[in-house]
């Protein structure tokens, strides 16, 4: 019975809970299941060991098992998981989100972050009484519900009047923001965005332009979000900040904090518990309080309402992980880390004579490599002989998250690997991929077939 992919895909449609753990998105030669996890490292049920720069897609920023966290979390197990009525560390959790991130006045707490990014498109709506929302289409993913995932090429079984009003911007291009305005007046309840992706909204100077540094200076002045802020201000629409993945990551209070811009709205997830089931919907009280019930008389918006959304084991872990980003200097070391594990990564391709199709994009803390083929186009193909080889050579990487587990020894270990990958892609550059790519291409998440 270790025929897991089979018994897999005969289990859960898909063959994960999530698609980007698919088979679709790893080379053959990673492996099918993962039994468990410890610091930077994963373990198959065979024993064998792979650093890993997934890190639950990019959910754990402390290493996997952090002992603090996890003891945090028994306590809330032992206390009884979930209880009748609001519990001491919803409170607690919730008052500590409030007291961390300048824009948050009041917080609801969810399990995934699909569930709170629709919550605030919901508050916006509420608020404005209007219906349409504008997101980026740069940036691949707001939510699995209808309003989003509609917008992508995944259409089937959603109804057109379910995405209609959504409406895409490019991200940078404050222009075509306003278009939206022009032709939509008075409709537009919010935009929503993630802060940045590889895609700065700053210009970034300086010889290392990917540095903490040079973001900071490129900063000065102002920033494509804060022409969003004044433009969404001017329109009466809400200004909603997306911090699934920069949250916890790029400072401790977010992206909005490095960038000191303040949005009506927010949603966290991912980092804030170190893999934990926790995500937010956090945000000024003007906005929020449409969820609340001590009004007499106001109109009701059914928000969130969530069995799970705040189990005490969860909201420990968040407590506790935030205490280890004080103690420790979390973001300092991701920045750290990502710089040399960036410029490592580059000097190796330079090395290996690839550097003009295997780079780096992005900044040192939210980094992803890119890769072309022969004729300069870009490839998934040699991504996934990228991939494979980095797998070869004991390293799972299918995108770049780092953690705080990361230290010299794992970025000693990965370019080490990756000087070796990069010779095998320097060779099928050469001759081609057959007898190198040992499987199937690695394919888009958001496709429309099979």
């Amino acid at each position: 019975m270790s025929d897991y992919p089979a018994r897999l895909h005969a289990a859960i449609p898909g063959g994960a809970h999530t698609y980007s753990r698919g088979d679709d998105q790893f080379p053959s030669n990673a492996p099918a299941i993962l039994s468990r996890g410890e610091g930077a490292y994963v373990w198959d049920p065979s024993g064998r060991r792979y650093l890993d720069y997934g890190m639950a897609l990019r959910a754990v920023t402390l290493g996997y098992a952090h002992e603090r966290v996890n003891a945090a979390a028994i306590r809330g197990i032992t206390d009884g998981v979930n209880l009748t009525r609001a519990t001491t560390v919803e409170l607690e959790a919730a008052e500590r989100l409030i007291g961390l991130i300048g824009s948050v006045d009041m917080v609801k707490f969810a399990k995934n972050g699909s569930n709170v990014t629709t919550a605030a498109v919901k508050i916006a709506r509420a608020c404005t009484g209007r219906e349409y929302v504008c997101v980026p289409r740069e940036q691949p993913f707001f939510s699995f519900d209808d309003w989003f995932i509609g917008k992508t090429s995944l259409t089937r079984g959603i109804p057109d009047p379910h995405t209609s009003r959504t409406l895409m911007f490019s991200y940078g291009d404050l222009s075509s923001l306003q278009a939206l305005f022009d032709a939509n007046p008075g409709q537009i309840a919010a935009v929503m965005m993630e802060p940045a992706t590889t895609l700065l909204p700053c210009p970034s100077v300086g010889d290392r332009p990917w540095s903490r540094e040079a973001i900071l200076a490129g900063a000065v002045g102002g920033t494509f979000l804060h022409d969003v802020q004044a433009l969404c201000r001017k329109q009466g629409a809400l200004f909603i900040l997306d911090e699934m993945i920069t949250g916890f990551r790029w400072r401790q209070d977010g992206a909005q904090g490095f960038f000191n811009v303040e949005p009506d709205l927010t949603t966290f997830g991912k980092g804030m518990a170190n893999g934990f089931s926790v995500a937010a919907v956090g945000g000024k009280r003007e906005f929020m309080k449409v969820g609340s019930i001590e009004e007499p008389g106001a109109e009701r918006t059914f928000l969130l309402s969530t069995t799970h959304g705040a189990e005490m084991p969860g909201m420990a872990a968040f407590i506790a992980a935030m205490q280890v980003y004080e103690d420790s200097a979390v973001v300092d070391h991701l920045w750290t880390y990502g710089e040399k594990l960036l410029e490592g990564l580059a000097s190796v391709a330079r090395d290996a004579g690839v550097d003009g199709a295997f780079r780096l994009d992005g900044s040192a803390i939210c980094m992803n490599y890119v890769t072309q083929d022969a004729q300069g186009q870009p490839s998934l193909a040699f991504r996934t002989l990228f991939a494979q080889e980095m797998v070869r050579h004991g390293v799972l990487m299918p995108w770049v998250a780092v953690s705080l587990a990361h230290g010299d020894s794992e970025l000693n270990q990965t370019l080490d690997a990756a000087r070796k990958a990069l010779t095998v892609y320097a060779q099928a550059l050469e001759g081609g991929l057959e007898g190198l790519l040992e499987g199937a291409a690695i394919k888009p998440v958001f496709r429309r077939h099979n």
